[in-house]
């Protein structure tokens, strides 16, 4: 949570996570989606050339399409945040940390899922025509 979405947010939190959570992981794999704060230009104009090249040298990004249907699960989710924690007005940043750290750890405890049903055959039908041929 920030108090803006900049592009300074982004970087400091991605740069948050290597240098702190997974600072001994090789390689990080990040799954964005296409905001426009979300790309490598952006370390480039925060930190610069030399440090952005050495903070993003373990980083892989995957960008979702536009219109992925697990994106969909995801966007879910949120919604059940929204309705069962965040969908009022709260005043400080302190108390919705608190307030998203409580419903997180209900939320995981109760191990729920969305049922998936797109399979792999229904994707390869769908989708093929945008694989690329090895």
């Amino acid at each position: 949570m920030t108090n803006r979405r900049q592009k300074k947010d982004f970087v400091d939190f991605i740069q948050s996570l290597l240098l702190g959570r997974y600072a001994q992981c090789e390689k990080v794999h990040l799954v964005l989606d296409n905001l426009n704060t979300h790309f490598y230009k952006i370390f480039v104009e925060v930190l610069g050339q030399a440090q952005a090249d050495q903070l993003l040298k373990r980083v892989m990004f995957h960008y979702t399409p536009k219109h992925a249907s697990w994106l969909n699960m995801a966007e879910i989710e949120i919604g059940i945040m929204d309705k069962q924690c965040t969908g009022r007005r709260i005043g400080k940043a302190t108390f919705l940390e608190s307030e998203l750290k409580a419903w997180e750890n209900r939320r995981n405890g109760e191990d729920r899922g969305i049922e998936w049903k797109f399979t792999k055959q229904d994707a390869d039908r769908k989708l093929s025509r945008h694989y690329v041929a090895e």
